[in-house]
């Protein structure tokens, strides 16, 4: 399992010659759209395709939702279609920030029950510094018919649901924001600032080296036990701003063997929607 959610520069450089992975380019600047897509066109893995995270891999923001809401069944589908994926397909998924946001593209896949990714360990900043080829502009992919797809709701959790399991404080919800935003001493981005109360604080860069890859996995899992303790993996709830980051800690717990986790997919955008829902400073 756990060497199949990463893959190294090299592996996927072999790959390319036989075309064994189709490629998601999932660079993305919450405060500017469209630079994401900006930098793509400007350069880019060869015959990478694009992801963008507001359009293909979130659904329409509502009044309720939080600010990148999960995309439904059919909307997904279509993305995938455009982009010329179909089962059977591998897929590497990559961007410059540590794999925050490609991680978002893995938890999709898996959500509507294709166990088909792995995030390129480092993203674009590991593949230009090792020197490899860079091509620019729009890449041409051939539309398919979608696949039809099924969602794995278990794996996600509702406001409702963690208003639930805070009362019975059956589960930990694990809040993967930077520790200021959690402490409410910054939010930049989001109406309200503070935490969940109830919630940790346990910021998803930890899972990463320096170099924005992944820590080993011996120091990853001896991380994450230390925040579980005596609970097990599927009474773990991770949650961030918007549903997004918080994938990028589920995808480490995985790598460190501790497998079934849960999304809280509005996170803390959703939360402060209802002003009735109690918020905690400190």
């Amino acid at each position: 399992m756990t060497q199949s959610l990463l893959l190294s520069l090299q592996d996927l450089r072999s790959a390319q010659a036989n075309d064994a992975y189709l490629v998601f380019d999932c660079r993305f600047v919450l405060s500017d759209p469209a630079a994401g897509y900006q930098s793509y066109l400007e350069a880019h893995i060869p015959g990478a395709v694009y992801a963008h995270l507001d359009d293909d891999l979130s659904g329409p923001v509502t009044a309720e939702s939080g600010r990148h809401p999960l995309p439904d069944a059919d909307r997904f589908a279509s993305f995938l279609a455009r982009s010329g994926w179909q089962p059977g397909i591998r897929v590497a998924a990559y961007d410059a920030a540590g794999g925050s946001i490609a991680a978002r593209l893995w938890w999709l896949m898996r959500y509507f029950g294709h166990d088909c990714v792995a995030l390129l360990d480092g993203g674009l900043p590991a593949w230009q510094t090792a020197g490899y080829e860079l091509e620019n502009g729009p890449v041409e992919v051939e539309s398919i018919n979608a696949v039809v797809l099924s969602a794995e709701s278990a794996m996600v959790m509702s406001t409702g649901d963690i208003l639930e399991s805070l009362e019975k404080q059956d589960s930990l919800l694990v809040d993967v924001r930077a520790a200021e935003r959690f402490r409410g001493e910054v939010e930049p981005i989001d109406s309200v600032a503070g935490h969940i109360p109830g919630s940790v604080n346990f910021p998803y860069q930890l899972s990463l080296a320096n170099d924005a890859g992944f820590r080993p996995v011996n120091e990853i899992r001896k991380g994450f036990l230390a925040l579980y303790g005596s609970r097990m993996a599927k009474n773990i709830v991770f949650m961030c701003g918007s549903g997004v980051t918080a994938c990028h800690s589920i995808l480490a717990a995985e790598l460190a063997g501790l497998e079934g986790s849960k999304l809280y997919a509005g996170s803390w955008s959703e939360w402060i929607r209802d002003p009735d829902r109690p918020v905690e400073l400190d």
